[in-house]
């Protein structure tokens, strides 16, 4: 993600501030020009110290401290691009639902960032009733739990999720290295997209040649990985254990990958991150990221600024007695994969749809 200033005082912010610590101007994400901005009271609406020529409203979910976004005053819309997908939000009368959607919001914003950068699209089911994105977010009923996942569109995450204890009771008994809010949320996209890209976008042929026939029994497949886990030598060609279960699987992993390293790689460049270390005399662990990775690059020219990074943050990481932040090994078949997603959203020849709000 790139970097936000105040406006009124310039003081550094974090995506997620609704005040600036230093100055108090309240803050709202205006996705249009990709910016943060401090905003004044006028009237009813919303003046922002860096878009002048019109009047802003928040998001209504703002009212509940779950989104800090804008909107034009004169938009009929009352949600934000972001807010507008829900379908079912918990019981806000619940301080503990309040507390775990505030968190599941935090989640889902940044991955609706990422989304409008890279343009892709975003029918809600106002557009598309039938295969529009929406997001279910539930509570456990009485007897049964929650299943997180997506059919047709909808997105459904489990509210237990945003649960750090349950959270990481649920990564140890599936025995995985990774599982967070952001990476549910970019890996169920991946099902969204699969749909959308490949499936409806007579893409099917490609993506079969590198993940596999999806049309195998999906349930079995899942049976299968349960009951007798991944190949032995499922790292040679799969970025997680989870992906060696069926294509679909291995798609909507290798998606939110892509996303993972989209999003810290921008970072890195707005920090002007150089990894150089002293000890790396092949040079394979020293990188400077001085390309926007929002902006028309290779994947190859991606991978080759992440393997470093990751490879610097994962021992800053255990420094601390932390696990590692990218516990993944991304071999020749994986990078293929992450080639063919990278191809797929159009990334080799495009601008952002945020244009130079991108950071760069």
């Amino acid at each position: 993600m790139k970097l936000f200033n105040c406006q009124a005082c310039g003081q550094m912010l974090y995506f997620e501030n609704r005040v600036c610590e230093r100055c108090g101007h309240r803050l709202g994400y205006l996705p249009d020009d990709d910016a943060m901005h401090a905003v004044e009271r006028e009237d009813d609406a919303w003046h922002a110290l860096g878009a002048p020529q019109r009047l802003y409203k928040f998001c209504d979910n703002a009212e509940p401290d779950a989104c800090n976004w804008l909107l034009p005053a004169e938009a009929a819309e009352t949600l934000c691009a972001a807010c507008r997908h829900n379908r079912t939000i918990p019981d806000v009368s619940c301080p503990q639902a309040m507390a775990q959607w505030r968190k599941i919001e935090l989640a889902k914003h940044r991955l609706f960032y990422t989304l409008l950068k890279l343009g892709l699209p975003l029918a809600n089911r106002t557009d598309d009733p039938e295969g529009g994105l929406a997001f279910d977010f539930l509570d456990d009923p009485p007897e049964g739990a929650v299943m997180t996942g997506h059919d047709n569109g909808l997105i459904t995450l489990a509210l237990k999720e945003a649960d750090d204890a349950e959270r990481e009771t649920r990564r140890a008994r599936l025995h995985e290295p990774y599982r967070t809010l952001l990476g549910h949320f970019r890996h169920e996209i991946g099902h969204y997209y699969w749909d959308r890209l490949v499936r409806d976008a007579g893409r099917l042929d490609a993506a079969r040649a590198l993940f596999g026939d999806e049309r195998q029994d999906y349930g079995a497949a899942l049976q299968r990985h349960y009951d007798q886990g991944a190949p032995a030598d499922w790292q040679q060609t799969y970025i997680s254990a989870y992906a060696a279960s069926h294509p679909w699987e291995d798609f909507a992993e290798t998606w939110a990958h892509y996303l993972h390293i989209v999003d810290t790689l921008e970072t890195a460049h707005a920090y002007g991150l150089h990894v150089r270390p002293a000890g790396d005399r092949t040079g394979d662990l020293s990188t400077r990221v001085d390309f926007n990775p929002y902006r028309p690059c290779t994947i190859a020219a991606m991978v080759d600024a992440w393997l470093p990074i990751a490879f610097a943050v994962n021992n800053i990481n255990r420094s601390m007695g932390q696990t590692d932040v990218y516990p993944f090994i991304l071999t020749e078949p994986v990078i293929a994969k992450l080639g063919f997603i990278h191809d797929l959203i159009g990334a080799d020849g495009r601008v952002t749809a945020a244009g130079t709000g991108s950071g760069a």
